[in-house]
């Protein structure tokens, strides 16, 4: 049969041609095995290798439909090795012959339930899922005029399959009042209703085999979170999840424990294109503020690969869980980005932008309305990231006791990225930074006097440790009012204004090793100071005075 003309949701092939596929793995020729068993499969003329795939094509779409993705890809694979598969492929058919009728939900794609031809012209107008079919269908009696395509007929089918499935016209319903008190909330705000959290997922596992305790998918992504001790792995994570979460519940209707390999194609094209925007994309903004989007921007080709490979690693430790049957993201590839860095060494300020930053930032609380215990705040973060390269996350971290003086020398102890225990060179510049920051909040500069746990980084009404949001947001304001004022010089500097707006904490890691490098540290010696794991890494650094030294070459040969 046509692929077009194959209806959506295929019936169980029959038994004949089960036994035409079983005879063919034990090595009868294609023409035999379709003639013994299963001759009406083979049109007239037609080929009996193509008649054995269409029957192969069928039991794959019906273990997809009824969300057995293992069974589909364990008969896809079963079927290729012959013999070698044909226990694999026998286990298959008993799993798939015991399978409950599939229900339709209502995120599943029209063309999914519908004859193709019906499929086709509704999608053409714009209506690709149940969920938005139902909008129309029962409000209308002629709701089907003014779709190219659909006659009295093709509307007669629909209707027949929404009077056979009352229940989707219901859930279009429920979704339809959720949606208009909220849509979107982190995932620590989450109410899903029980018909989408997941408890009874069609990819879900027999609950006797679960090793989790989680019997929903947001407790079971909260068990996976919770394997991360970093906190930046875990936020990091948690992003990914949420995302992914927030879209199936949202955009599909359905649990993440019912998505498909269907499914998780659809989502890779969703990061690319992220629509509705209004919907999901919006400014930086705390997880608590009603008008919190989870994306703040288009995706780059390597987030959207990085996305994606967080979430394979969900699903696939979900499997080892025995949580969920098969992993639908096991397969979803993302062609890989051309790039010649992996760093951005961009994403810096060059030796006379950086002198202008500094000039400005001291004057922040004079033209700048700053108070000045924030202003001096503010020019120690600058300072303090500037001389150690040190990451966000690690800054917000330090105590006070983490800071240590060996003979002569003053060295920063932390745990950084990875969980790796790492020792950062702590240079005159960052020193004095933080005496005048130690000053500002009634502290000594002696270390014998320090209170060991006190946080390096305080915030202003008391001496309890900054988040890593909070930096962000500290930083940049500072980076705002710095830009403000390169506007407002005699001689406006919008190059340097740009920048600056752009700016993140992390450009300080980059500045760092950048102009490190550049006044003439061995690359070692940067590489340790900012922990790569390879050298490779720090030494891209080094190709951000390719101007530079092009320069110079071009002076010491005139011609």
């Amino acid at each position: 049969m046509p692929a077009s003309k194959r209806p959506a949701n295929p019936p169980f092939p029959e038994s004949g041609e089960i036994l035409a596929l079983r005879a063919r793995m034990q090595g009868v020729a294609a023409g035999e095995a379709i003639s013994r068993y299963a001759p009406q499969r083979r049109p007239r003329g037609g080929s009996a290798r193509q008649a054995l795939a269409d029957i192969r094509t069928d039991l794959v779409r019906f273990a997809g439909v009824r969300g057995r993705v293992d069974l589909a890809q364990a008969i896809g694979e079963s079927i290729s090795q012959g013999m070698a598969g044909l226990a694999r492929f026998e286990r298959a058919i008993e799993l798939l012959r015991a399978l409950p009728p599939a229900g339709p939900e209502i995120g599943d794609e029209v063309g999914r339930w519908l004859p193709a031809r019906v499929a086709a012209a509704l999608q053409a107008h714009g209506i690709g899922t149940l969920a938005e079919l139902t909008l129309r269908v029962p409000r209308n009696k002629a709701w089907w005029r003014g779709i190219p395509g659909m006659g009295p007929s093709a509307a007669r089918t629909v209707e027949r399959f929404f009077a056979t499935h009352p229940e989707l016209t219901a859930r279009a319903r429920a979704l339809a009042v959720a949606d208009a008190v909220t849509e979107i909330q982190p995932l620590e705000r989450q109410r899903t209703p029980e018909d989408l959290d997941g408890s009874r997922g069609r990819n879900r596992a027999p609950r006797e085999t679960c090793v989790l305790a989680a019997d929903n998918d947001l407790a079971a992504i909260q068990a996976w979170l919770q394997l991360h001790e970093s906190p930046a792995t875990r936020r990091a994570y948690r992003k990914e999840a949420e995302r992914l979460l927030l879209w199936a519940v949202v955009q599909l209707g359905k649990p993440l424990s019912s998505l498909t390999t269907e499914d998780a194609n659809a989502y890779r094209a969703f990061l690319r294109d992220l629509k509705p925007r209004a919907r999901w994309v919006g400014p930086h903004r705390p997880r608590s503020a009603p008008d919190w989007r989870p994306f703040n921007g288009e995706l780059s080709p390597a987030s959207v690969a990085y996305a994606l490979t967080v979430i394979n690693n969900l699903f696939g430790w979900l499997v080892d869980q025995r949580y969920l049957l098969a992993n639908p993201f096991s397969k979803v590839k993302v062609a890989a980005a051309q790039r010649k860095r992996v760093i951005d060494v961009s994403h810096a300020f060059t030796e006379g932008e950086w002198l202008l930053v500094r000039a400005i930032a001291n004057d922040l609380e004079g033209k700048h309305g700053w108070q000045a215990p924030a202003a001096e705040r503010a020019r120690f973060l600058l300072d303090f990231s500037y001389a150690t390269g040190l990451r966000a996350g690690e800054l917000v971290g330090l105590r006070l006791k983490q800071i240590v003086l060996e003979e002569d020398d003053w060295w920063i102890d932390l745990v950084g990225k990875g969980q790796k225990a790492g020792r950062v060179a702590l240079p005159p510049l960052g020193r004095n930074a933080l005496e005048r920051y130690l000053r500002l909040r009634g502290i000594s500069a002696d270390p014998r006097r320090w209170t060991a746990e006190l946080a390096l980084v305080a915030n202003m009404q008391d001496e309890t440790r900054i988040t890593s949001t909070r930096l962000w947001v500290v930083m940049k304001r500072a980076f705002r009012s710095i830009a403000a004022a390169a506007r407002a010089l005699e001689t406006p500097q919008e190059a340097l204004a740009e920048k600056l707006e752009a700016a993140s904490p992390h450009w300080m890691r980059h500045t760092h090793a950048r102009h490190a490098l550049a006044r003439g540290a061995e690359l070692l010696s940067v590489r340790d100071n900012l922990r790569h794991a390879s050298i490779a890494t720090t030494s891209i650094y080094l190709q951000a005075e390719d101007v530079k030294r092009a320069r110079q070459m071009s002076t010491a040969f005139q011609g």
